[in-house]
């Protein structure tokens, strides 16, 4: 398909789709403590989706060679990288720490996002972890003006995460987003071979590093979603969807980031 540059009238439909999106991780994370299970958190992400109108990115998506996805919500624990299935069997400790990644669309845009969050009080490593794979998605925002490339944005997650002696997920990264979840380009989380896209005004992107305290490798559980690490150790994730403008991007995805496109 090619990627497909927005305009200004589209990135404000994205960027309302988007406020859902954060209107429903910002209620999860203040439900998120030890006792709730994730499939109360699918519930509350189902309800809050349909109160505000919009259409599930995530319900009943089914890739080739995968059954459709349960949830309205994918929620991430310890060891799950990305895709977690919601369950009443999956109840929350504290010292945990969880993924909690949500997409809709409204009025045929979509938004997408994710963040990380400590159950309680968690260990100083998962803290850093935290912490890391955090910065990691900022530096890559950064990089998201006009004029620069994909691989400013991959090699600036990168560098840093390895700098931080963590492991960069490779084999599962960001995407494109428009009127589809999922458009061109590809974001890998690092300096990939092929295609380098020059980044234009108008492009969205889904950024969203996986980061691992261990090795980078990981496998999939028999439900043929929930990703895990290989070595059984902590993984986190976090998203935001970004517009290029001019020199300064804009976070879609993220509280109170209205701005004149006009202007920039």
């Amino acid at each position: 398909m090619g990627i497909v540059l927005k305009s200004d009238a589209e990135l404000e439909k994205m960027w309302a789709a988007n406020q859902v999106v954060c209107d429903v991780l910002d209620a999860l994370e203040e439900t998120i403590a030890p006792g709730v299970t994730t499939g109360d958190l699918g519930r509350i992400a189902a309800e809050l989706c349909d109160k505000a109108g919009a259409t599930s990115a995530f319900l009943n998506y089914a890739p080739p060679q995968h059954p459709p996805f349960p949830s309205v919500l994918c929620a991430s624990v310890n060891d799950v990288v990305v895709h977690g299935i919601p369950s009443d069997e999956t109840r929350l400790e504290s010292g945990d720490i969880i993924s909690i990644d949500f997409g809709c669309s409204v009025d045929g845009y979509f938004g997408d996002s994710a963040r990380t969050v400590a159950v309680g009080e968690i260990s100083a490593r998962a803290r850093q972890l935290l912490d890391v794979t955090q910065e990691a998605l900022e530096r890559a925002i950064e990089q998201c003006v006009a004029g620069n490339r994909m691989s400013d944005l991959s090699g600036a997650i990168e560098r840093y995460v390895e700098q931080q002696g963590f492991g960069i997920v490779r084999v599962f990264g960001g995407h494109g987003i428009g009127r589809k979840m999922h458009e061109d380009p590809p974001v890998p989380n690092y300096v990939a071979g092929g295609r380098n896209p020059r980044f234009k005004r108008g492009m969205v992107l889904a950024i969203e590093p996986m980061v691992n305290v261990g090795s980078a490798d990981v496998k999939v559980d028999a439900d043929q979603w929930t990703v895990r690490t290989k070595d059984g150790q902590l993984s986190a994730h976090f998203e935001h969807s970004v517009a290029i403008l001019g020199d300064t991007p804009w976070v879609l995805s993220r509280r109170d980031s209205r701005r004149a496109v006009a202007t920039a």
